[in-house]
Formats: C-alpha cells, sequence, structure tokens
C-alpha cells in the first residue's frame, strides 16, 4: 500500500514537469500527444457469490506506451495503439488450494474461519491497449481535456495465489484455472495531469472454477478505477 501512494505523489509532481518541458522545446504542427501512461486502480471484484467478500485494498498499477496516429489536421482526434504492463492484487476470501490429485480447489472462507491475516490471488499482465482518442490539444499546450474510449486485451503471464494463516502459510503459482486471456472496454477521461480511469472485464478471471461443495461456477469478473497519468 505504501509503494503505490509513493508512486502516486511523485507521479502528480513529476509528470506536469515532464510535460511542461515538453511543451517548451517543441512546438510541432505535426505534434503527437500522450506516448506514454501510468497509473493505479483499485480492483473490485463483480459477478461474484454474495459470500464472497473483498479485504482490506485491493490494487493495480499500470504502465505501457502507445503510438499516437491524428486522425485530422488539427490532430486533436486520434487513434492510439499500444503495449503496456499491468500488476493487480485481489485481497479476499476465496480460499485457493490443491487437493491429493493436484487439481485446485476454490472454496469461501466463512466468518467463522477468521484465523487467517492474508488472503489473495494477484497477476502479471502483458497488455495491448486500442483508443479512440478526443481532446483539445494544440502544438503549443500541454494543458487539454481529453477523452479516449477503447479497449484493452491481456495476457497473464504469471499469476498466484497466497494465504497467511494462524497455523499455516501456503501459496500457490500458475493456477491451472486462471484465465490467460483477458478483455474488456476502458475509459480515461480528465484534464491536464488527472485523469480517471475506468477498466470493465469482460471474461471471467478464473476458468473452469467451481466451488468447492457447491458446485456453483466462478464467473468472477474486475472493474479497474482509478487514475491515469499521461506522459509527453
Amino acid at each position: 500500500m505504501k509503494y503505490y501512494l509513493i508512486v502516486l505523489i511523485s507521479l502528480t509532481y513529476v509528470t506536469p514537469l515532464l510535460s511542461q518541458s515538453y511543451a517548451s522545446k517543441v512546438k510541432d504542427s505535426l505534434y503527437k500527444e500522450d506516448q506514454f501512461y501510468i497509473g493505479t486502480t483499485y480492483n473490485v471484484l463483480i459477478n461474484k457469490p454474495s459470500d464472497l467478500k473483498q479485504t482490506g485494498f485491493s490494487l493495480g498499477f499500470h504502465l505501457g506506451i502507445i503510438k499516437d496516429i491524428p486522425l485530422n489536421k488539427q490532430r486533436n482526434v486520434a487513434i492510439g495503439i499500444g503495449l503496456g504492463y499491468s500488476t493487480n492484487s485481489y485481497n479476499q476470501n476465496l480460499l485457493i488450494n490443491r487437493d491429493a490429485q493436484d487439481d485446485f480447489n476454490f472454496s469461501i472462507l466463512g466468518e467463522e474461519q477468521d484465523d487467517f491475516s492474508r488472503n489473495k490471488f494477484s497477476e502479471h499482465v502483458l497488455e495491448l491497449p486500442i483508443e479512440f482518442r478526443w481532446r483539445t490539444s494544440t502544438a503549443s499546450t500541454y494543458k487539454f481535456w481529453r477523452v479516449y474510449v477503447g479497449a484493452k486485451l491481456g495476457y497473464v503471464f504469471n499469476n498466484r495465489s497466497k494465504f497467511e494463516g494462524d497455523s499455516e502459510d501456503f501459496s500457490f503459482s500458475d493456477i491451472d484455472n486462471y484465465n490467460k486471456f483477458q478483455y474488456g472496454p476502458t475509459l480515461s477521461l480528465g484534464y491536464n495531469t488527472w485523469n480517471i480511469y475506468a477498466y470493465y472485464g469482460l471474461n471471467s478471471i478464473f476458468s473452469n472454477a467451481r466451488l468447492q461443495g457447491e458446485g456453483a461456477v466462478l464467473n468472477v469478473s474486475t472493474l479497474k478505477l482509478g487514475l491515469l497519468f499521461y506522459i509527453l
């Protein structure tokens, strides 16, 4: 949590300085905008069973590069295509464990099972963002309004679950039931440094996963809400 706060505070001060420095040096009629991004989100689990609860903060960190392709003479309408990286954690009461056959099991930690200090799963994702971009920019200003609507396709190249209890600790990597491909629409809007960011996952985080005992299909997905900073 402290790490994300340090990053957020640093971005608040550093991003405007980089943008101003760039704007003061470049007055180009063929300018491009917002070619790098970095941000942080609060990750909300949606479409989840009623007894699956989030605990503490579930955070995400995002960064990447965007190829800005203006579509008009004013260059305030553009397409953005890029490559990014994202790491996300989810603190909750969904226990992921292995049975004697080495299969992964999923169960809900009930209120009576309060003898654990941490239970989470996390992921590292390679992302392909695509955006339709509208902005009020010109070749000589770095402060402008923006509305970017698009989508992200993500490939989860690493995932991990971790349980810390009073009597035992255990963790697993590369969970078989973790959905390696994730996708959903995105929205970025704001002015100058501050931009509200949202991502809505259209498919489940897990694949072919069922709750142990109940047999209910686990179709939980994610909503990410936060701040995104564009540089250069």
